[in-house]
């Protein structure tokens, strides 16, 4: 098995077109085209990871923090970027990141959060736009049914919770095929009038070209008038942070206290008691008070995250309570996201979770 195939499992649920612009998720460390022995699944990527890979005989590192974020200008282990890069590469280890592109799905970091607590009628806190296309193509009446299933196939057609979603109308097409033709329809050198269906239909970007290739080798014209438009719409599937409601309320602190536990937090750092009841959450793994004014106009009681300053605090302004649970805390267990991407595609192979704890805070 390569590189390529295991990545891949991750890639189909956590497209990288997802991750933020700054982000740096990918293969950063060896080849796609590289065997792989085994897998080591951590959060952060540093030198006794590193060590513990090569004790269990893995060469490839799945990681949600990229270890490289800037530009690396040379090598000489002045610090523990370049150290843990060195060693992955004397020792043949591949490494992988999947950052925010697995933050912005469902299924993904968030969305574990909201299984720990318990959250039901979930939603993404701040879907994305700009990131849905749509095909408008026009097929003969009888081929319409086998070129729509093909798209619906190749991944089009999902609005919320509804997939095979696309509509039609009948009209009439004209087209004069030239002089070095071979239409499907009608005959070079005349005028042809067809009755065709217009087909619309919508699709995610980073399916465009599966898209594509699914229309073109199921249209039986030789020439296939279509056209891609990018929507403004939000893309509801996508985006980062959660939010959704508790099946019983429950009084702030006991749900603090029972987070602090879930999340085997030292400290839970929150904001004044502001609520009488906790009833609608909102979460966001990571550094997440970007998110704090979509959480207060999305009414919820409490705002999950990590990561905030102390002016952030603030801007709670007594509407929302926020609870800094901490950035490693918060993101723990997307270990076990990886695992369970990776092991349910290839159950027999060895994946393994690391085992160090690289949280770089500690509490007295």
């Amino acid at each position: 098995m390569k590189i390529r195939d295991v990545v891949s499992s991750i890639e189909e649920m956590a497209p990288l077109t997802y991750q933020e612009s700054y982000d740096n998720s990918g293969l950063l460390v060896g080849t796609y085209n590289s065997d792989v022995s085994g897998v080591l699944i951590c959060l952060d990527v540093v030198e006794s990871v590193v060590e513990e890979a090569i004790k269990k005989g893995v060469n490839l590192i799945i990681a949600h923090h990229p270890i490289i974020f800037k530009g690396l200008k040379r090598f000489n282990g002045s610090n523990y970027v370049e150290r843990t890069v060195i060693l992955a590469i004397q020792n043949n280890i591949a490494i992988y990141a999947a950052h925010t592109n697995l933050d912005s799905v469902k299924g993904g970091v968030s969305d574990r959060i909201c299984d720990l607590i318990g959250l039901k009628n979930r939603r993404i806190l701040s879907p994305v736009r700009e990131d849905l296309f749509k095909l408008v193509t026009y097929v003969p009446n009888k081929f319409a049914q086998k070129v729509r299933d093909a798209l619906f196939q190749a991944g089009a057609g999902s609005i919320g919770n509804y997939d095979s979603c696309s509509y039609s109308v009948e009209g009439t097409g004209s087209f004069r095929g030239g002089e070095n033709t071979d239409p499907f329809v009608g005959e070079k050198g005349k005028l042809h009038l067809e009755p065709e269906v217009r087909l619309e239909i919508i699709f995610p970007k980073h399916l465009k070209g599966r898209i594509s290739e699914a229309l073109l080798k199921n249209h039986p014209y030789e020439e296939i008038a279509f056209d891609i438009y990018q929507l403004e719409n939000e893309n509801k599937q996508v985006g980062l942070g959660m939010i959704g409601e508790l099946s019983v309320p429950e009084e702030p602190l006991l749900f603090l206290k029972r987070i602090k536990e879930i999340f085997g937090s030292a400290c839970v750092k929150h904001t004044e008691i502001s609520k009488k009841e906790i009833k609608t959450v909102a979460v966001c793994g990571g550094s997440g008070s970007f998110l704090l004014r979509k959480a207060i106009n999305q009414k919820a009681d409490i705002y999950v995250s990590g990561d905030f300053k102390y002016h952030e605090f603030f801007d709670a302004e007594g509407r929302i309570i926020i609870a800094d649970i901490g950035h490693y805390e918060s993101e723990q267990f997307t270990r076990d996201v990886f695992y369970e991407i990776v092991t349910k595609k290839f159950p027999n192979f060895a994946v393994y979770i690391s085992e160090i704890n690289s949280n770089p805070i500690n509490y007295l």
